[in-house]
């Protein structure tokens, strides 16, 4: 007897349909034998799925039994395929009801035991189900509560392969999981706070700046001044995820086994800060089957490399793509994938390599081409793409020993969140959120200037021999700012502030 459901394998981040068959009666010695192109793990799961119908109460086929996974030319890997496999056998050989199982789009890992263990990519099933147009998906229980934020469509979960066939075969029923119930908070608490952070209040404002229009930001500083103290401060002050961009973020942590865990009930941005002996791969993804790296897993979020120049160039140099378009696209033999990578980009860094240049207490080891040598590892196409270089000089005993605190990341959070209001109305017909991502088309209607304030632009150009993407980032930045003081034009002050944003464009001497 013929028996077929719907289950899916995860490609990326995206999920791609499976047929799962199976074909009892055939002619032959009494065995199971799998085709459709299977790795290693859908190939054990045979093992795995024979020995749980056992411990569930249910028969092995007595005869030879053909299990397809199609389509053939598309390689199928994770342990996803064992209850779909095993309610399929169970239908071939008549114990199970097969009507509703072509309703379902069904994946889950099965144990010895017939127990059902969490899969990879639940929320990408889920939503690759709702395009399909079926009823609705069955799930291990944690998978499937993870799925359940996809609206519009039957979330199932269960707890063992018996449980299952009950359901199918309408000897029980079960209710969908409401979206509502694991939908995490809008308001995030974070253990940090701007409120910690002692003076530095120029840094504190490009930092705002930065989080405003969503540019990319890089800090300049002695050690000890604390740059990286305010770069893991930034999630604090980020607008609250809307859920859809908050869907984007679980998927792609989903198709890494970590959906579940990535909010600890909160609707947060992640904070990606990888090691500078980080490789190509794990910042960009990839591998033998093409998966999301460190630019991927901090989509929506913050990408922070602390000690930029200390990682190793071709590292940096991949970035250029994912900054300039917000995505990263991966060929592989096992095929080509195209992976989200829009992020705020933060990065910092010593003004020399023995990191005391310009501190008024410690005296610069350094010569000039040794800090050039430095200052080279970051590449100039590199740096164009950072539209903020701001310096944090140290701090000065007095300003640590103060009691007094600054401002609290709430308070930097509503007035962002009406900068970001501004521009979401302004792009309300486009695929644009912000400004440093307004497309070129733009530029010059919405960063209009003055004949006067062009003639301020073009000497900052000649005199800091500025690039023509340095030119439109200092145009984004200064809309920002206008945007912030609810200007509907760009005036000097704010053009003015922007050209201080670009501190390495300065020559050393």
């Amino acid at each position: 007897m013929l028996s077929q459901t719907h289950s899916a394998t995860l490609l990326g981040i995206t999920a791609i349909p499976v047929a799962v068959e199976a074909n009892s009666g055939e002619r032959g010695d009494p065995r199971v034998i799998m085709v459709g192109l299977p790795d290693a793990a859908v190939k054990e799961s045979l093992d795995r799925v024979q020995s749980s119908l056992v411990t569930s109460g249910f028969s092995l086929p007595r005869t030879r039994v053909t299990v397809n996974l199609a389509p053939a030319d598309l390689r199928k890997e994770g342990s996803g395929f064992d209850l779909p496999v095993a309610l399929c056998l169970l239908a071939s050989t008549k114990q199970l009801r097969a009507e509703l199982m072509h309703e379902f789009l069904i994946a889950g890992e099965l144990s010895l035991s017939g127990e059902l263990r969490p899969v990879r990519g639940g929320i990408t099933i889920a939503l690759l189900a709702k395009a399909k147009k079926l009823r609705g998906i069955i799930l291990p229980m944690a998978s499937a509560r993870e799925a359940s934020i996809v609206q519009g469509i039957e979330i199932y979960g269960v707890e063992s392969l018996a449980q299952t066939v009950e359901f199918l075969n309408e000897k029980t029923t079960l209710k969908p999981l409401c979206s509502e119930s694991y939908l995490p908070s809008e308001e995030a608490v974070y253990s940090n706070d701007f409120n910690d952070i002692k003076g530095q209040l120029k840094l504190r404002r490009a930092v705002e700046v930065a989080v405003s229009g969503g540019h990319n930001l890089l800090i300049v500083g002695p050690p000890g001044s604390g740059k990286s103290m305010i770069s893991k401060r930034i999630p604090t002050i980020l607008p609250t995820p809307t859920l859809e961009e908050f869907i984007e973020v679980v998927k792609i942590y989903s198709s890494i086994g970590q959906g579940i865990n990535i909010s600890a009930g909160q609707r947060v941005r992640p904070f990606r800060s990888p090691h500078h002996t980080i490789s190509d791969v794990g910042l960009i993804g990839g591998g033998t089957n093409p998966g999301p790296g460190e630019i991927s897993l901090a989509h929506n979020g913050v990408l922070f490399l602390d000690e930029l120049p200390e990682f190793k160039r071709s590292v940096l140099e991949v970035l250029r793509q994912p900054l300039e378009d917000g995505q990263i696209t991966i060929s592989r033999s096992a095929g080509k994938i195209t992976l989200p990578s829009r992020f705020m980009f933060v990065a910092s860094m010593n003004p020399c390599p023995c990191g005391y240049l310009g501190d008024s207490r410690h005296h610069c080891r350094c010569s000039i081409p040794q800090i050039q040598k430095y200052r080279a590892k970051i590449s100039g196409p590199l740096l164009d793409r950072i539209d903020l270089h701001i310096d944090a000089p140290a701090l000065e005993i007095s300003q640590i020993q103060s009691s007094e605190k600054g401002e609290d990341s709430k308070t930097i959070r509503n007035r962002v969140e009406c900068c970001r209001e501004i521009q979401r109305k302004r792009f309300y017909n486009i695929d644009t959120k912000t400004n440093a991502s307004m497309p070129d088309s733009l530029i010059e209607e919405v960063c209009s200037l003055n004949s006067e304030n062009k003639k301020i632009l073009l000497q900052a150009m000649e005199q800091l021999s500025l690039s023509a993407r340095a030119y439109t980032r200092i145009l984004k930045v200064s809309r920002t700012i206008a945007d912030i003081e609810k200007s509907e034009s760009i005036e000097r002050n704010h053009l003015l502030e922007a050209i201080q944003y670009r501190n390495l464009d300065r020559k050393l001497i």
